[in-house]
């Protein structure tokens, strides 16, 4: 009978660094705003630019530019004058915004669960604080 392979911890942590660096980028805060914003077809500069609030043009490009790199949008250049480029998420991209829809889903129907237990929690704590516990 064939051994089966048991994951040890190394294999764990080996395994782990490439995916937390995929995690990491497509989990940021602005890659999933533009993300969300660029899923209903192909979008331009000014338009994420309006549309994602509190990003700044340097942050929006080096976004931009990341998620081009990492094959989640394509960037389209039309020779006009001025020139108008566009951007629209790839089928890996589409894929990982229905995937962020349902962690949206997710966390809209646990919304009101988490609140009360962060409450009970933090009356807990202070109760326990004042009783001299420690912390």
């Amino acid at each position: 009978m064939p051994r089966t392979h048991v994951p040890t911890a190394s294999d764990v942590i080996t395994h782990a660094c490439p995916m937390r660096e995929v995690l990491d980028r497509v989990a940021g805060k602005w890659s999933i705003l533009v993300i969300v914003a660029a899923a209903q077809g192909p979008v331009r500069f000014t338009e994420l630019e309006r549309s994602i609030e509190g990003i700044s043009r340097r942050m929006l490009t080096l976004t931009l530019r990341n998620l081009e790199r990492d094959g989640l949008l394509t960037r389209t250049v039309f020779p006009t004058v001025p020139p108008r480029v566009d951007y629209e998420l790839t089928p890996m991209a589409e894929e990982l915004h229905r995937s962020l829809l349902s962690l949206t889903d997710w966390a809209e129907r646990h919304r009101t669960a988490i609140t009360a237990a962060r409450s009970a929690y933090d009356t807990a704590r202070s109760a326990t604080n004042a009783d001299g516990g420690t912390s």
